[in-house]
């Protein structure tokens, strides 16, 4: 691992501190559905409910990813490992699915789980998402899951990406992402950054990135969140920022999670 600044450190020690003192989803501070809703009820069945509800994302790759017999999968940022373990399903025995992860909690986690499950076509591996511990040209499709945000290089982030893809490799991410400019005392808090909202980007600067790293044919489709989760973030920030200072209206209006698809030239 190569590379680390103080908004890795916050987002670390946050989802560390979450998967140590609960295998259940991240609170309504942060970017997940608490009861996992974001999943075709077919699918979290298809794993132990520990498993299933130990999730820390805003949206469905998986089904985003139309996923294939014999591919090979890499999820940034993997978390517990509940998207590798349904990408493992749908890729079956000929494919493959890295997971990559900077928490080492999370790893642990990840490979416990995969060992339970007796998941054979699944690796985790520690490291960056600016530095991807991943061959060139390897894999077939990369997902992610409202973590891409938390990055404070994100444009590093697609580039790695598009590095480890094969021509022809398709980028399937559920991420937040802003119409706008944040309130910048949102913007400045680290809390803030671990629990996915200061981090994101308007969404034309997220594709403006993807395409100057070569990635063609993006597509985005908001989904937009309930005034409860974005209240519920901002008040985590009670202690970092003056509060006095957001218009909640603002924040309402700007933030959402997004359906990013977008693929690596032939």
């Amino acid at each position: 691992m190569t590379t680390n600044t103080s908004i890795h450190e916050a987002v670390r020690e946050h989802y560390a501190e979450r998967i140590k003192n609960s295998a259940s989803c991240c609170g309504p501070s942060d970017c997940c559905s608490p009861n996992n809703s974001l999943y075709p009820e077919q699918l979290l069945t298809t794993v132990p409910s520990d498993v299933a509800s130990t999730s820390y994302g805003c949206g469905d790759p998986i089904t985003l990813a139309s996923l294939q017999p014999g591919q090979t999968v890499l999820d940034l940022g993997s978390g517990a490992g509940l998207d590798c373990f349904f990408a493992a399903q749908k890729v079956g025995e000929g494919g493959k699915v890295i997971g990559v992860d900077m928490t080492p909690e999370m790893i642990e986690r990840a490979q416990g789980s995969a060992k339970r499950m007796n998941i054979q076509n699944v690796e985790f591996r520690q490291g960056y998402l600016e530095a991807l511990p991943v061959e060139s040209n390897s894999v077939d499709v990369t997902i992610s899951n409202c973590v891409i945000n938390l990055s404070p290089d994100k444009e590093k982030v697609f580039a790695e990406a598009f590095r480890v893809m094969k021509p022809g490799g398709k980028l399937a991410v559920s991420d937040i992402v802003t119409d706008g400019e944040l309130p910048e005392p949102i913007r400045k808090s680290l809390s803030a950054w671990a629990g996915c909202v200061a981090g994101a980007v308007d969404a034309k600067e997220y594709i403006g990135m993807m395409e100057a790293v070569g990635f063609t044919d993006i597509s985005i489709a908001p989904v937009f969140f309930d005034k409860e989760t974005v209240d519920a973030a901002i008040d985590d920030m009670k202690d970092m920022v003056e509060l006095k200072t957001i218009a909640r209206d603002d924040v309402y209006k700007a933030v959402y999670s997004a359906k990013i698809t977008a693929y690596k030239p032939l």
